[in-house]
């Protein structure tokens, strides 16, 4: 099992940066447009030049941002071969980590389909506590996010 969900996150976010590489960037030629402006490449590039190894590992454990952080590596002309190294770590670290603490948890905890939910929410919570602490502690970003959300 984990080395099978090892072979197909590994292969799955290669296939996302492949998608964002070739396709991508088309999408940001277009003047004006809401969603894809130029200013949000730019602003990927420098994210993914600063940051992209650690948001490839740490986005597989956070719902949803998992789907997109390959394909935005690839529109952000991250290097692919620093892609694939930071991919493969966070593929390894995923599989294993998944496969054995479901082994282990099962093993440990008798009916633990009775606790599945709240572990779940628990999981939900530590995945995407690196991403709102690092939102959240610098103060420009965290203006803008509150602003975005109309809190501010």
């Amino acid at each position: 099992m984990a080395i099978g969900s090892f072979i197909a996150a590994v292969l799955g976010d290669s296939i996302g940066y492949l998608i964002g590489h070739k396709f991508g960037r088309k999408i940001f030629n277009k003047e004006d447009s809401l969603l894809f402006h130029k200013d949000h490449l730019k602003t990927a590039e420098a994210f993914y030049q600063k940051h992209g190894g650690k948001t490839i590992i740490l986005a597989r454990f956070m719902p949803v941002i998992r789907a997109f952080a390959p394909v935005v590596a690839g529109v952000g002309s991250m290097n692919y071969l620093t892609f694939l190294t930071y991919n493969i770590v966070g593929g390894l670290l995923w599989a294993l980590g998944i496969s054995y603490a479901g082994f282990y948890l099962g093993s440990i905890i008798p009916d633990v389909d009775k606790y599945l939910l709240p572990i779940i929410i628990v999981i939900i919570l530590v995945s995407i506590s690196p991403a709102l602490y690092h939102a959240f502690k610098d103060k420009p970003t965290r203006d803008k996010i509150l602003s975005l959300l109309k809190l501010k």
